[in-house]
């Protein structure tokens, strides 16, 4: 005999979820074995875990101390710059006035710290002159020797006077002494840059020197920066907006440097006194949307997009200290908020076996596929996206526990529903269903809602309750969908389940399932000798039946009853 259509579809669900978790974890080998860049364990936030505090101190170039308004944009700035790969549970807040506490779970990599550490102003500069970074000539025996310490006896005033920021006689004799002997190897302090002179430094990773003109605009003025593939030579390239004035402006520009001889045709990207990006200007661009391209791959694209688009800070900032710090609630939290999520699910556990007999132990099974998909997901998400399970995120995930069961009830209680309507047991699962997902589904979409809302408007500390709270109703629906009902419609044809076994919580006689139709009983059939033990279920059965009546029903009911004791002509009286 054929197999049936509903267990044709529930052993697709259950070979659909086995590929998804097989994925899943296929992923994640690749994260470890292949890039090195993924774990087999989740990774803690900085309340579980620890991690790196820096301390920058705010400066300014008049001397004033910051305003509240300029360290709350500059907190926000670095705030995006930290979590631009997603969630990264840092703790950034302002302390003293002047100084911003930038905390970040685990040990934090060379290149997020330099992230965190060079977050001075963004400044937009013309190139005068360039050449190699030497600070050394070969004199005529052969031997280097250093260029001497530039005479303050030269002349320091440009002559003529500059006209504009390309002006070649920015370049003073004085000027190009410091030029030839600067070190780039040496600290170029950002408070120092006068913004209205030109400015000697050297490429980010030391491969040429510059002498710059004066500013000409600051990273307030570029809008967005975003990294993407070139549709001309499908190479990467970073997409630069700049706001309304900063078009204007870099239209003026882009109309000065195109057709000047390099390297007067280049214009500098200088963020904390370093050149991360001298472009040369090849078309007037008068739309605000220059676009850099060079030899870039996907990864130094972002990263030049993240610095040009986080890089106008209001204010320049100096690192006061960098170090690791301890874990603010310790193993002894997490232990603690781990018991109770075990606490939480054996209570799940005892209340589903008490109610619902052996079908109780769909939900336990149930509730550890959802684990097993829940921890390799977050073991892929903090390899990807940065994300870092903090105490409130263990909230998240217990919480969720408690919504699942609230689901399975639901089913559940449909399922016996249908019993009680006098169905067969695979009907009623399969009309359970269609009336459970409904209700369910409403009830997720719900959750996700008030997950998505609270992590837009939270502040960061519940960003990973929210987060949590999210991914698992997710999963719970996907859980529900692959594993849930499928191993129901596998088991409804089991002598166990199908045959109404008292102890498999699906027993039409212990549900009340003892009437035809509304309101109507059916009479129970006696055995011998069975009578009593019989008449004792019926009152059961009857009972939990009338409980779940409707008004209507019971008024029925009680209509029959009253025309059934109707008085009528008895034998007696007909005899006469």
């Amino acid at each position: 005999m054929a197999t049936s259509t509903p267990v044709r579809r529930a052993w697709r669900a259950l070979i659909g979820l086995v590929a998804i978790t097989a994925v899943l974890f296929g992923i994640n080998a690749l994260g470890v074995y292949a890039f090195g860049k993924s774990s087999w364990v989740p990774e803690l936030a900085l309340d579980l875990q620890g991690g790196t505090q820096i301390i920058l101190e705010a400066q300014s170039e008049a001397g004033t101390p910051p305003t509240e308004d300029q360290m709350e944009q500059a907190v926000s700035i670095i705030r995006q710059r930290v979590d631009a790969s997603g969630v990264g549970e840092s703790d950034i807040t302002t302390q003293a006035g002047n100084q911003i506490v930038v905390q970040l779970p685990g040990q934090a990599d060379e290149e997020t710290r330099e992230r965190i550490e060079k977050s001075a102003q963004m400044q937009l500069r013309a190139v005068l002159f360039t050449g190699a970074p030497a600070t050394s000539f070969v004199g005529e025996d052969g031997n280097e020797t250093p260029y001497p310490t530039p005479d303050p006896t030269l002349n320091a005033v440009p002559t003529p006077e500059p006209t504009g920021g390309s002006d070649p006689a920015w370049v003073t004799e004085a000027l190009y002494a410091q030029f030839l002997s600067y070190d780039c190897a040496g600290a170029n302090d950002p408070a120092d840059q006068p913004a209205d002179q030109p400015l000697i430094t050297c490429e980010a990773d030391g491969s040429a020197k510059y002498i710059l003109g004066p500013v000409e605009l600051d990273g307030s003025a570029i809008d967005d920066a975003t990294n993407g593939i070139n549709s001309q030579n499908g190479q990467w390239a970073v997409n630069i907006v700049f706001d309304g004035d900063g078009t204007d402006v870099f239209g003026q520009i882009s109309q000065r440097l195109y057709g000047l001889e390099s390297p007067q045709n280049q214009f500098a990207f200088v963020l904390d006194g370093v050149v991360i990006s001298a472009p040369s200007m090849n078309a007037v661009i008068t739309d605000g949307k220059p676009q850099i391209t060079g030899n870039f791959d996907q990864e130094t694209s972002k990263v030049l997009a993240d610095q040009l688009k986080y890089g106008a800070l209001p204010l320049s900032f100096e690192v006061q200290s960098s170090n690791s710090i301890s874990a603010t609630l310790g193993s002894q939290q997490l232990t603690i908020g781990l018991v109770a999520g075990l606490i939480g699910l054996a209570l799940v556990a005892i209340y589903s076996l008490s109610v619902y007999r052996a079908l109780g132990f769909v939900i336990i099974a149930s509730l550890a596929v959802m684990g097993v998909l829940t921890y390799i997901t977050l073991c892929i998400l903090a390899w990807r996206m940065g994300f870092r399970l903090s105490l409130a995120g263990v909230a998240g995930l217990i919480v969720t526990i408690g919504f699942t069961a609230d689901s399975f009830i639901v089913y559940f209680e449909r399922i016996r529903d249908e019993l009680r309507d006098g169905k067969s047991i695979t009907a009623a699962v399969e009309d359970g269903w269609a009336r459970a997902k409904r209700t369910i589904y409403i009830s997720k979409s719900i959750n996700i809602l008030a997950a998505v809302v609270l992590y837009i408007l939270a502040d960061a500390t519940v960003k990973g309750f929210a987060f949590t709270l999210g991914l698992t109703t997710v999963i719970d629906i996907v859980i529900f969908i692959l594993f849930t009902h499928p191993v129901l419609q596998l088991l409804a044809r089991t002598s166990f389940f199908g045959g109404g076994h008292p102890l498999s919580g699906l027993d039409p006689t212990a549900l009340g399932a003892v009437y035809r139709g509304r309101a109507q009983f059916r009479a129970p059939v006696a055995a011998a000798g069975g009578r009593g033990a019989i008449a004792r279920r019926t009152a059961r059965s009857r009972g939990e039946a009338e409980r779940r009546q409707t008004i209507a029903e019971r008024k029925l009911a009680q209509q029959g009853g009253a025309g059934s004791a109707k008085p009528g002509p008895s034998a007696g009286e007909g005899d006469a």
